[in-house]
């Protein structure tokens, strides 16, 4: 009975080279790999065609599925090889190392107790600084990732071996010890088995302790006695994984950083620098930048000189960077970062068989994918949807859960039928999108249920009712109505213990929002028209002695809040729900210590309402512009009146002569001081009105005559009316046209 131990590094490619070559050699009977025995459940789809790396390992406790880790696998990973080899030769393997049942158990309990001390430095990284080595990750991979010595798994025990008799600790002794014993419970159970030929690939510091694990079997015993019990299911399937999330420390604890040039050596045993420089240049081209077969060359040979007085034996990554941040981006460090993005990490993504076991949500969303004939692609595409169509109506349901979990494959993009029966997308799909979504597996067997969990966990912990109104402004147009009550009833219970009336004015357009065009989806508004009423008349009570003493930056606040409330009251269209507001509007105009830019703001919704005669607005105008008023209220009251637009300065003389007026009577350092106020207050004017109004500067003084006349000689009324019917047709509702 011979037991074989071969010590590597995960995702190592000399290892994975090693491990093939000595498989090869050795012919085991039986090949243990580490990693815990429920995944050895699905090593049989290893050299399935539709297989292909990056993949990973999803352990998860199945009714808990957030309990879980992740072992992922590359090409070149030791691992990778070792299973692909045993299936290859129809020979057993398993997983050997401490089950997940028991680490899930082991870790709930880790979480409440913080370690006191941090822990200590990784041991390889010691032996690597005292040798000049930057890190343990350069001493290995000088000394043994590129090493093709036959002594290789030799040379790694010896040094693992010195190290662990020298008593250097691990950041994860006190895992190891449980982990190791495990181990050595298994290899016993293989050989009790009689198997005569056991190859052990594992990690290396784990090697020196998995030779005889007869030795430590009174120990182990005792050792195992103190895990915890547990039955706790668990659950192994295949996922897609990334180049980027290999970088990742999950599962056995392993991450590389340069994936992509992992691959490549992989690809490329001996000659692999002019390949690499050939993929830096190609790249580059694609970019549109220009290079040619000199850069190539002339990088290639400044690699192999800096390995050369770097005392290496082999021009390692560092020595091609270097060489190519010199020779091909003229030291343009973000060129370079360039070539890390798309070449040294990469954007692989791996596939799994359509008939592996999934994750139900996983499941779900791809028979969802499928049945609306929706295709995953990184290319981005633009998608037009009317909503009275069923298919279309579905898809757009799907991108708002989706959006819900944050899964942004579709983002909303312009649409010109904004408010009506058209939705524009834009699809794309990313290389990490899927694990995204399996990574929200917890939350729900489908999309729909996992949006429904978001949203109820959001509610339950907001404490505003514009938090609330967000989520509801979501849950609408997603359909899930099953949650609508939930968030309503929220919004009635912070409504009801809520003093602050800005809180509530954000949240009244989001839902008069939903509320107005909520039939498209053929919802019921009705609860939400309640909410809407019982919020208004909170508001409407509340607003005039919100708005009293407020400094400028508030005021300014409440300003925007007030006029984006009239809009959206406006929109509503209930004349039971306008004439109150109105009638606050009234009260807040007529009240004192308000901020200039309110009143102005007010006056002008009022007018341009209709709510004010003229000689209202008369009165209230002139006495706002009057001289004998502070320059700086004048100035804010100017800007809160205008809101953004200066068409009613250039088509009302009246008003043009007061505002002409105020300023032609300021003097110079009081122009001086008002001048980065108005210069606010213009710079949100269109171009075309503000070139209008310094033309209307120039000429001073308006008369009291229309601002534009209009020629009526050549107009046909008889053709204007021909175009009618079609205007009407397009504005008609019910209207069967699709735009």
């Amino acid at each position: 009975m011979a037991i074989h131990v071969l010590g590597i590094r995960h995702h190592g490619v000399g290892s994975a080279r090693q491990v093939k070559k000595e498989l090869e050699r050795l012919q085991p009977d039986i090949v243990l790999v580490e990693g815990p025995p429920e995944i050895a459940e699905v090593f049989e789809y290893v050299g399935h065609p539709d297989l292909k790396p990056p993949v990973a390992i999803m352990v998860y406790n199945s009714n808990v599925p957030q309990e879980s880790t992740f072992y992922p696998f590359a090409e070149y990973s030791p691992e990778w090889v070792a299973i692909a080899y045993a299936n290859e030769h129809k020979i057993p393997v398993k997983a050997i190392d401490l089950p997940a049942s028991i680490s899930f158990t082991m870790r709930r309990k880790e979480a409440k107790n913080e370690p006191s001390t941090p822990p200590p430095e990784d041991p390889l990284t010691l032996v690597a600084q005292s040798a000049g080595f930057k890190s343990g990750e350069r001493f290995w991979e000088h000394h043994f990732e590129q090493s093709a010595g036959n002594e290789h798994f030799e040379s790694v025990m010896h040094v693992m071996q010195s190290l662990r008799e020298d008593g250097l600790e691990s950041a994860m002794d006190a895992e190891n010890t449980h982990r190791e014993a495990y181990m050595r419970m298994l290899i016993q159970d293989s050989v009790n088995e009689m198997y005569t030929n056991i190859a052990i690939v594992c990690g290396a510091w784990h090697a020196p302790t998995l030779v005889d694990p007869a030795g430590y079997a009174k120990e182990d015993k005792k050792v195992l006695k103190k895990l915890p019990k547990t039955k706790t299911k668990i659950t192994s399937t295949w996922i897609p994984w990334t180049n980027d999330r290999l970088s990742m420390h999950s599962g056995y604890g392993a991450g590389i950083f340069s994936p992509g040039w992992y691959s490549h050596l992989w690809h490329n045993t001996a000659e692999y620098e002019i390949p690499w420089l050939i993929k830096v240049a190609s790249m580059f081209r694609e970019k549109g930048m220009d290079m040619s077969t000199a850069h190539a060359i002339e990088a290639f040979r400044l690699a192999r000189s800096l390995a050369i007085l770097r005392n290496n034996h082999y021009v390692s990554l560092d020595d091609l960077n270097d060489a190519v941040l010199s020779v091909m981006c003229m030291g343009d460090g973000i060129l370079l970062e360039l070539v890390k993005d798309q070449l040294i990490i990469g954007d692989g993504l791996g596939e799994v068989p359509e008939d592996m076991p999934k994750m139900p949500l996983q499941e779900d969303f791809e028979q969802s994918v499928k049945k609306l004939r929706l295709k995953l692609t990184a290319d981005p595409k633009e998608v037009n949807l009317d909503l009275r169509k069923p298919n279309d109506l579905e898809k757009s349901k799907l991108f708002h859960r989706l959006a819900i979990l944050e899964i942004h494959w579709a983002t909303p993009s312009y649409s010109r039928g904004k408010g009506t029966f058209k939705e524009s997308w834009r699809l794309e799909w990313t290389v990490g999108m899927m694990i995204e979504l399996i990574d929200k597996a917890f939350l729900g067997n489908t999309i729909a249920s996992a949006a429904q969990a978001v949203l109820i966990k959001k509610s339950n912990a907001a404490q505003k009712v514009d938090d609330v109104a967000k989520l509801i402004d979501l849950c609408i147009p997603a359909a899930l109505f099953d949650e609508l009550d939930h968030l309503l009833n929220k919004v009635n219970e912070l409504s009801s213990i809520s003093s602050d009336i800005l809180d509530l004015m954000k949240s009244l357009p989001q839902l008069i929002n939903v509320a107005r065009y909520g039939d498209v989806r053929n919802s019921d508004m009705d609860v939400l028209d309640q909410i809407i009423h019982q919020l208004l008349i909170k508001v409407n009570v509340g607003l005039p002695n919100a708005v009293y003493g407020l400094d400028e930056d508030n005021a300014l606040e409440m300003f925007g809040q007030i006029t984006a409330l009239h809009q959206a009251i406006k929109i509503y269209s209930k004349p039971e729900e306008e004439e109150p507001w109105y009638f606050t509007l009234h009260q807040v105009l007529n009240k004192e210590d308000v901020h200039s830019v309110i009143l102005g703001c007010v006056c002008r919704l009022l007018l341009d309402s209709q709510q004010l005669s003229e000689d209202e607005a008369d009165m209230y105008i002139s006495y706002a512009l009057s001289v004998n008023n502070d320059p700086m209220d004048v100035a804010a009251w100017i800007e809160g009146f205008l809101k953004g637009s200066g068409s009613i300065l250039i088509y009302d003389n009246r008003l043009w002569n007061l505002v002409f007026e105020w300023v032609e009577s300021l003097d110079k350092d009081t122009f001086i001081q008002l001048v980065p106020m108005l210069r606010r207050t213009f710079s949100k004017f269109e171009y075309a009105e503000r070139r209008q109004l310094g033309q209307k500067a120039r000429q001073g003084l308006a008369s009291d005559e229309p601002a534009t006349t209009y020629n009526t000689e050549q107009f046909d009324g008889e053709l204007a009316d021909s175009v009618i019917p079609y205007i009407s047709k397009f504005l008609t509702p019910n209207s069967t046209h699709h735009e």
